[in-house]
């Protein structure tokens, strides 16, 4: 299931607001741990608008 960013950054914000482990919040929501630390990794390293898809190859381009 892919999630739009906002619903991405909704997840991001209610696991820091959590006082629960990380690990149990996201067992209570259904988000893998490693599918969060993707999304947390993009959201530090470029801000929200790193949490937007990305296209899952990358475009050739053949020079035309």
């Amino acid at each position: 299931m892919r999630y739009p960013a906002a619903e991405k950054l909704e997840i991001i914000r209610l696991v820091e607001q959590s006082h629960l482990p990380v690990r149990r919040t996201l067992t209570k929501i259904g988000i893998p741990p490693t599918t969060f630390y993707r999304w947390y990794d993009r959201f530090v390293e470029h801000s929200p608008v790193g949490l937007e898809d990305r296209p899952s190859c990358p475009s050739l381009n053949f020079g035309l």
